[in-house]
């Protein structure tokens, strides 16, 4: 069967961003971005999100659909990235869904059938005024598994709170999708990092991390991503700008290490080495697509 949506998936840094650009600038394609913070306005600096440049010269969808202090599950991403992909569909155009968040491409790739809403009578409101331990208190009382969960990371639980240990149904594979992931040795990782970041740097991003942090606060769920959070000690006093800037380098590896565990289970991806030779993806996209 032929392809009609592709994806490319990749570590942070690793260049599946400017490879989707170019795949969509010769394919006639749009982008879906499946990024947990891109999807927020106002974080734009510290999510290296696409330029308004690039945005005029090819469409980018699922930017800024939200403000930083909205609640936004998996299961809206789902719900509004099908519906963006029908209508590129539509309008005879390739959809190329590019993105870091494991969960965000699989929910798509595979399908999943979300649970309802709160099924553990639990409000959300409620649960995000909880910390740490007790989320963790709350799960030990209901005797549910952690196996499998970032115990560090309260939206994977408060998700398992609400849903009281039950997981969503996957699906095997959309017959549709094809699927591409970006290599990339680590060395050259930690390289394109600190290239990016010093970038982010020099474009204002302390500005734009007061900013938010001002309007939403510290405790705000979406301050909690790599290359924000790291600043509130660095606001606060606590550590210097080198140290900061080293912490944002540590917790960036450590969160690619995290996305190659991910994406190493998928056996539908088709991995290509970073740098890509360009003729080999042009093959298997003209062999597959449509």
């Amino acid at each position: 069967m032929a392809k009609t949506v592709l994806v490319v998936i990749g570590e942070t840094a690793s260049g599946k961003s400017d490879l989707a650009f170019k795949i969509a600038s010769q394919f006639n394609g749009e982008i879906v971005c499946a990024d947990a913070s891109t999807i927020r306005r106002g974080m734009d600096i510290g999510t290296a999100k696409a330029s308004l440049l690039d945005r005029n010269k090819i469409p980018h969808h699922l930017l800024d659909i939200v403000e930083v202090d909205e609640p936004f599950s998996v299961a809206q991403f789902q719900k509004l990235a099908k519906e963006v992909i029908l209508d590129i569909k539509k309008r005879q155009k390739l959809p190329i869904i590019v993105g870091g968040s494991g969960l965000y491409i699989d929910s798509l790739i595979y399908n999943y059938n979300f649970l309802p809403k709160n099924i553990a009578n639990q409000s959300r409101s409620d649960l995000n005024k909880l910390d740490l331990d007790q989320l963790t208190q709350i799960i030990s009382q209901r005797k549910l598994s952690l196996n499998g969960v970032d115990t560090k990371n309260r939206r994977r639980l408060i998700r398992l709170i609400e849903t009281n240990g039950q997981t969503v149904h996957s699906n095997q594979l959309l017959a549709d999708y094809l699927i591409i992931g970006l290599k990339i040795d680590k060395k050259q990782l930690e390289l394109r990092l600190r290239k990016r970041l010093d970038k982010m740097f020099r474009a204002g991003l302390e500005e734009e991390v007061r900013q938010l942090s001002q309007t939403y606060g510290w405790q705000n769920q979406a301050l909690e991503a790599i290359g924000y959070r790291e600043w509130q000690d660095y606001l606060s006093g606590l550590i210097s700008k080198e140290q900061l800037y080293e912490e944002i380098i540590k917790n960036s590896l450590h969160l690619a290490k995290k996305q190659r565990t991910w994406f190493k289970r998928n056996k539908d991806i088709i991995w290509f080495n970073h740098p890509v030779n360009w003729q080999d993806i042009v093959k298997l996209i003209t062999t597959n697509i449509y």
